[in-house]
């Protein structure tokens, strides 16, 4: 046993070295390599949240300005119809307007056609009874003996 005991302190004096060694090289890396490499991945993360956040920003932003346009969108719309409304309002009226003048007129011909109707027809019927009566009494001369007609003709 002293024989291990021995042999295990002479590893262990011989191993002191190489743990010098291993730790000054994690002190070196700590030092050299893992410092640098946490500010940089830091700093790479602030500046991604930065990012983030930003673009969150810029999308509230565009959100708010299509809600805008989408508004003043809306609101034109409602111009142009109104517009339109109203020019149909408008051209109905006047539509309306000249028909009822085209209606009053028809119906002024109407009117006076008819009284020239009636003109002919009462010019007409008084031309008919005055040839009616010398068509009848031409034809009473051509039946009737002279001598009757005139008889006829006295009373």
């Amino acid at each position: 046993m002293d024989q291990i005991l021995s042999q295990l302190g002479e590893l262990v004096l011989g191993s002191v070295p190489t743990m010098f060694l291993f730790i000054l090289l994690v002190a070196a890396y700590g030092y050299l390599v893992r410092r640098p490499l946490d500010r940089i991945l830091a700093e790479r993360r602030a500046r991604t949240s930065g990012a983030v956040e930003q673009a969150r920003g810029a999308i509230a932003a565009a959100e708010a300005e299509t809600s805008q346009y989408e508004d003043k969108l809306r609101g034109a719309k409602n111009e142009i119809f109104q517009a339109r409304e109203l020019k149909l309002k408008q051209w109905n009226e006047e539509r309306d307007a000249v028909l009822e003048q085209v209606r009053q007129e028809t119906q002024a011909k109407i009117r006076t056609a008819r009284e020239e109707v009636e003109l002919s027809a009462v010019s007409a019927r008084t031309q008919i009874e005055s040839i009616s009566a010398e068509l009848s009494a031409q034809v009473l001369k051509a039946v009737l003996p002279a001598g009757f007609a005139g008889s006829e003709a006295a009373r």
